[in-house]
């Protein structure tokens, strides 16, 4: 379905930064967490601007429209001169935002991430700080008692290129670690000495149920009779 949004455009070829894709993010405590990207667009081709500017004033118009004329005429936008100082404490923007216009991008849902042949990423690996790509952005009005202008939200990302990672390269845990010899363990089992084999049988508790009862030994100052085979209690005649 063809776009009839004046305030929804798609940029090609962008480079995004401070990627938060694959869960939403807050920077600050009270905020409330969104799945965000830094957009950075080329100057050149100049139409990049020339679609910038047509869209941002789309969303003033139905600004003025929904908030009525409290709402500026010239409101307050998130796109920065990337050759320019941030708006947040005055330090130039990095050296991947020099020779583009760079905006922070959001949105409570999930935009689409697809790649070239429109096929979704389900990676979260692929995405990442660094990476070219197109973006589908809507820009929108929003009216605060203090604060009124003009944001961005994010549509759709189409994964064209990766590139060098922003941030710098991620260390391996090789890098960060080295191997940590065995160690014993912190509470040694003690080692139970089996009893010396005596002969006697085993404890009552050790003897299954249903086995006959063991021969027991001889006790201390009784004497064995003799084997005569005469049954016990009985002797000849010619012996009493």
């Amino acid at each position: 379905m063809a776009n009839t949004n004046p305030a929804h455009i798609v940029l090609h070829n962008v480079r995004l930064s401070y990627v938060h894709l694959d869960r939403p993010y807050a920077s600050q405590p009270n905020q409330e967490p969104k799945y965000s990207a830094t957009i950075l667009v080329p100057k050149n081709p100049p139409e990049n601007r020339a679609k910038i500017d047509a869209a941002i004033a789309a969303a003033t118009q139905r600004g003025r429209e929904k908030f009525g004329q409290a709402f500026p005429a010239q409101p307050k936008t998130s796109v920065h001169d990337g050759d320019g100082t941030r708006p947040s404490d005055g330090q130039p923007f990095g050296e991947e935002c020099k020779g583009c216009w760079v905006f922070t991008a959001s949105n409570k849902d999930q935009p689409s991430i697809v790649d070239g042949a429109l096929q979704p990423i389900l990676n979260p690996t692929e995405i990442y700080s660094g990476i070219y790509a197109n973006v589908g952005i809507t820009f929108f009005p929003y009216n605060a008692p203090q604060n009124r202008g003009v944001g961005v939200a994010l549509d759709n990302v189409q994964k064209i290129a990766d590139g060098e990672p922003l941030g710098g390269e991620r260390p391996s845990a090789e890098d960060d670690f080295q191997p940590i010899a065995a160690q014993p363990a912190a509470y040694p089992q003690t080692a139970y000495s089996q009893p010396a084999a005596t002969g006697y049988p085993a404890q009552p508790s050790e003897v299954g149920y249903g086995q006959p009862a063991p021969a027991y030994p001889p006790q201390a100052g009784y004497a064995q009779p003799a084997a005569t085979g005469y049954p016990a209690g009985y002797a000849p005649y010619n012996q009493r």
